[in-house]
């Protein structure tokens, strides 16, 4: 109980009389500075001070065994012996809270004056068995069996008064509200001859107050008739039943069921009766009776009962239950049937939890229903350490750590290393306690799948986790002979093997992505090949039956693992950059253990056969090694060796090895270059795409551009560019979209994509070295240079070349694109990286990588060509200014990107500055196209004027007959067929020029021919669209020079 005295006056908590008595059987008063403690009629003073405006906590605890009463009060605990006399109280008692009483001759309670609490009283409590001072501090919000704080249990005159700053009790682990009485003379009534137990309902209450006889449960199973218009019978029954039987507040009807019987009016009911007054059973059984038997009418509705059958059941208590949840560990004391049991809330401290003891129809018995959490907060990962690991709560803790995972890796990409050890530090808990069951043990399996395939680091657990999972596979008990759990990523299986029965197991796993569960398949056999569509497979010799330890009921137990991803098994020679070794993990890994023993030295002809599929195809030229994960490597931390396993290479997706051992087996591809980091291929994948998709939006308007005005691209320079930028905008395409086409894993699909890919790749650098022709026919080699069906024979080789290459590479074989069968290449389309191109070593470098570097070394040769012609021409010039050295720099940008020079980066990516030199390569590859469209659409005059004349309106737009669109020949004609494109020389500077020069011979008659002359029909363009500097007025004299060196 609570107490607070108001006033320093002697004062009386509460007595107990036997009946017709004044002697106090039970009861505990006082003064200011002593105690008075009565029980079993003694009397123990103890000196204690009381003071006054303050709430103290008292309890009274009394042992028959050892005849020890204590008396808890403010924490402090006080002993007393007790008198050897009757232990035990009288029947059919009295009892009072604040003052003492007596019963006159009539059976009525009187108040004694004088002695009256002047004060509070909260919490009041009766127990039918002594509790320990444990107990007593974990239980200090549980409501008593004997006597209760309930407001139905006692009679009082006076209102409550709740206080929220009260607590149940003193030590601050769990807080509630209860509400304060104020004692004052009230009526009070007899206990009943053997005190009951008496449930609890949270409901608040009031003093004075007196103890009352214990619920009464009813069964009642009801036939009655109802006829009149309804569609819905169980809402007009229950209606009817609480209407009648819940009139007297003291009655409750729970738990309804209404089933009918066999027409539309008959139903059969089923409900329980909770009656709380103060009346016998029999008084209850016969109002219960007279008001169902009672016909029922209410409008069109009438009901008559056929048939009453009424029993009283005795429902159990719900015994008292700790139970881990991820709100905090909950203690839930003994509760009475059909009561909420109310508990303070870990996080925040002033919300409540409920929990109901429910009572069952179907049994007439009681359960624990699932606890209301709704106000509290979840645990945090770190509040794990508060949990205690028992037998009995295993499987509760580990769905708490569960149910925190989720949590945590919903909110984040990750779990922090210090909550990851508490996770681990906590299921190692779970296992040690042998609680290995195949339920719980799938959580854990489940937890651990989870976080693998989270962003969590796992390196410094990562020995705890397998060493884990290998102590689970070897205790857990399960029926039958074989059990597999799966969870993403994660397969483990547990055979029990006869000794004199074993004849070999083969273990086989089908796993297509880290995110789902793989399918396990268990051979009791040596098969000693792959299992067809398993990713890996390992084949136990019949020779290991002499490794087998006898185990119980002379059975072994024998478990496989399989790991979808390398996270546990961090080898600095794989994972960090620094060592430069070239080594990655290139398959699964698969692991086989024997409880109790170690295998070794196995015989050549009996030795473990492990075939593990490559999620990346072997190369001719990679070094492919058989490993087993060693955990004395790297100082204990573990790591990959090669001893005892002999590599037999079975495809360039398949390799078998042969150990003398059992462990964790994995296979490493030696490929001998350095990775980059995730973080740099993340940022580089994003680089490509963004930079894709902004050149196929620009190539596209540069060919509208170009297509749709007719004075663009007539010009062997425009028409070049056209088909250039045809094939880029096809290669930046297919590329944005081989992702994609490949997510649909259709084996023809993919090889179609990869083909299409490969030949716009081709016929890009096939253009690119068609602009460095034709500008080495124009730009250095200008003097009777004649070509028939000039731009013709450019679409013949520019586009038919790629096709050739891309038809021998299909006719040779076709499964160089992709994977080299159909269930292979859906299986390469499933792995991370997703992405159908050339996968033969051998084709990429011929008709990739050398067809690029030659188109590439030519484009060098004639860029420097060019650039030294340019330079001889500008020496000649009269005046220079700073404008033409910035306008010439632009046009070396503008040759540069035309003749794909950029590419060139791409063999120059390794070494210290390689990353920076892919991070430039990317960035100026997949910009190509945008750069086309910035140095010949928006930066060339004639193109804006083009825009200007045909897009835009008002004042923006410009006429059709302007001076510069009547472009004209030297000699003063003007061509329709080859336009010569020279921005901004004017036609009037072209005719003073050509007149004042003299035209051979030879020359008219090439401009007459219907071929093409390169000399003088294509230098200007040139000159003019690439180094602006030589289409200023300006600088016309050394126009005049290179016209005069072409006509001589």
């Amino acid at each position: 109980m609570l107490l607070q005295r108001a006033y320093d006056t002697e004062w009386t908590a509460f007595v107990y009389k036997a009946p017709g008595s004044r002697q106090v059987e039970l009861g505990l008063a006082g003064t200011g500075a002593q105690l008075l403690v009565w029980l079993f009629g003694q009397e123990w003073h103890l000196d204690l001070e009381v003071k006054v405006h303050q709430w103290y906590p008292i309890c009274i605890t009394w042992s028959g065994g050892y005849q020890r009463l204590r008396l808890y009060i403010n924490g402090t605990m006080h002993s007393a012996n007790a008198t050897e006399q009757q232990q035990h109280l009288a029947q059919n008692g009295t009892l009072t809270l604040g003052v003492s009483h007596y019963v006159d001759a009539n059976g009525a309670v009187q108040v004694e004056n004088g002695k009256n609490l002047l004060g509070e009283i909260s919490q009041f409590r009766m127990w039918a068995r002594e509790w320990s001072e444990e107990e007593l501090r974990r239980r200090k919000c549980a409501d008593g069996d004997v006597v209760r704080w309930d407001l139905r249990q006692w009679k009082h005159d006076c209102p409550p008064q709740p206080d929220d700053k009260l607590r149940c009790e003193s030590l601050p682990a769990m807080t509630l509200t209860p509400p304060t009485v104020s004692p004052e003379v009230g009526p009070t009534q007899r206990v009943p001859a053997h005190l009951p137990n008496m449930s609890t309902t949270g409901e608040p209450l009031d003093l004075n107050l007196t103890a009352v006889q214990a619920d009464v449960f009813l069964r009642v199973n009801l036939s009655l008739i109802m006829t009149g218009n309804h569609t819905k019978p169980e809402p007009i029954i229950e209606e009817w039943l609480r209407e009648k039987l819940e009139t007297t507040g003291t009655t409750l009807v729970l738990n309804l069921i209404v089933v009918q019987v066999d027409d539309c009016s008959r139903y059969s009911c089923a409900f329980h009766v909770q009656d709380y007054s103060t009346k016998t059973i029999e008084e209850i059984i016969i109002f219960v009776n007279a008001t169902l038997m009672a016909a029922h009418e209410n409008g069109s509705i009438v009901i008559e009962t056929t048939h009453v059958k009424i029993k009283r059941i005795l429902p159990q208590n719900c015994v008292e239950q700790i139970t881990p949840t991820i709100y905090g560990e909950y203690f839930w004391p003994e509760t009475f049937p059909q009561v909420i049991q109310v508990m303070g809330c870990r996080k925040p401290n002033w919300q409540r939890a409920f929990r109901l003891c429910k009572l069952h129809i179907e049994t007439d018995a009681t359960s624990w229903s699932d606890p209301d959490m709704t106000n509290c907060s979840p645990m945090s990962i770190p509040d794990l350490e508060n949990i205690t690991v028992t037998t009995d709560n295993a499987d509760e803790v580990v769905g708490i750590i569960e149910d925190m995972v989720n949590v945590q890796l919903a909110n984040t990409t990750l779990i922090p290393p210090a909550e990851l050890s508490t996770v681990v530090e906590k299921l190692n808990q779970v296992v040690d306690v042998g609680a290995a069951q195949p339920a719980v043990s799938n959580k854990v399996f489940h937890i651990f799948a989870n976080i693998l395939i989270s962003e969590t680091d796992v390196t410094l657990v990562a020995g705890s986790i397998l060493t884990m999972t290998d102590r689970m596979g070897n205790t857990m008990d399960f029926p039958g002979e074989l059990l597999s759990l799966t969870a993403p990523s994660l397969a483990l299986s547990m055979i029990d093997v006869h000794l004199d029965r074993f004849g070999g197991l083969t273990f086989g796993v089908s796993s297509l992505t880290s995110f789902q569960e793989p399918n396990v398949f268990v051979n009791q056999s040596f098969e000693g090949k792959p299992i067809s569509g398993a990713n890996v497979t390992i084949s136990l010799p019949s020779a290991l039956q002499n490794f087998l330890p006898p185990g119980e009921r002379n059975k072994t137990r024998i478990q496989f693992q399989f790991y979808g991803t390398q996270d546990l098994f961090q080898d600095p020679q794989t994972t960090s950059t620094s060592t430069h070794s070239g080594l990655s993990l290139n398959s699964y890994i698969v692991s086989a253990s024997i409880n109790g023993s170690h295998v070794s030295n196995l015989n050549d002809g009996d030795r473990v056969v492990v075939t593990l599929r490559h999620p990346k195809a072997k190369q001719p030229d990679d070094k492919v090694l058989c490993v087993f994960w060693d955990f004395q490597h790297n100082g204990g931390q573990g790591g990959w060796s090669s001893m005892g396993c002999e590599t037999r290479s079975i495809s360039p997706y398949q390799t078998s090895c042969l150990c003398e051992h059992l462990t964790h087996f994995a296979v490493l591809l030696d490929v001998s270059r350095e990775p980059i980091s995730e973080a740099d291929s993340q940022i580089l994948t994003v680089i490509s795409y963004m930079g894709c998709g902004l050149s196929s939006i620009f190539l596209g308007i540069t060919l509208l551009t170009y297509l749709a005005f007719g004075k663009l691209r007539g010009d062997y320079p425009s028409k070049i560019l056209i088909n250039l930028s045809a094939a880029l905008l096809g290669l930046s395409m297919f590329f944005l979209l081989d992702s994609w086409l490949s997510s649909f894993s259709n084996y023809s699909l993919c090889i179609v994509t990869a083909a299409v890919l490969h030949y716009f790749l081709l016929a890009s650098f096939a253009w690119m070295g068609l602009e460095a022709v034709h500008m080495y026919f124009a730009l250095v080699k200008v003097f009777n240079t004649y070509v028939p069906s000039y731009i013709l024979k450019f679409c013949v080789v520019g586009w038919g070349v790629p096709l050739l290459l891309v038809c021998l590479v299909l006719a040779i074989d076709k499964d160089a694109y992709g994977s080299t069968a159909p269930t292979q290449s859906a299986m390469a389309l499933h792995s991370t990286d997703p992405f159908c191109w050339l996968q033969n070593h051998i084709f990429f470098y011929v008709t990739v990588v050398a067809f690029v570097l030659l188109i590439l070394l030519g484009n060098t040769f004639v860029f420097v060509l060019v650039l030294v012609q340019i330079r001889r021409m500008g020496a000649k010039k009269t005046s220079v200014n700073s404008r033409g050295t910035l306008q010439d720099l632009r046009a070396v940008a503008s040759l540069t990107v035309l003749l794909g020079l950029t590419w060139l980066m791409g063999f120059f990516s390794f070494g210290p500055g390689r990353v920076v030199m892919m991070y430039l390569f990317t960035i100026c590859n997949t910009l190509q196209g945008f750069l086309v469209f910035l140095f010949h659409c928006l930066m060339k005059e004639n193109v804006r004027k083009q825009w200007r004349m045909h897009v835009c309106c008002g004042a923006l737009r410009l006429s059709e007959h302007s001076d510069w669109s009547r472009t004209m020949m030297p000699g003063g004609r003007c061509t329709k067929d080859h336009l010569i494109n020279t921005d901004s020389v004017n036609t009037s500077s072209l005719r003073n020029i050509s007149e004042s020069s003299t035209e051979s011979n030879s020359h008219k008659a090439a401009k007459q021919n219907s071929g093409s002359s390169l000399g003088n029909m294509n230098i200007l363009p040139y000159l003019s669209s690439h180094f602006p500097y030589f289409s200023r007025p300006g600088n016309i004299k050394v126009i005049i020079i290179i016209h005069e060196l072409i006509v001589s």
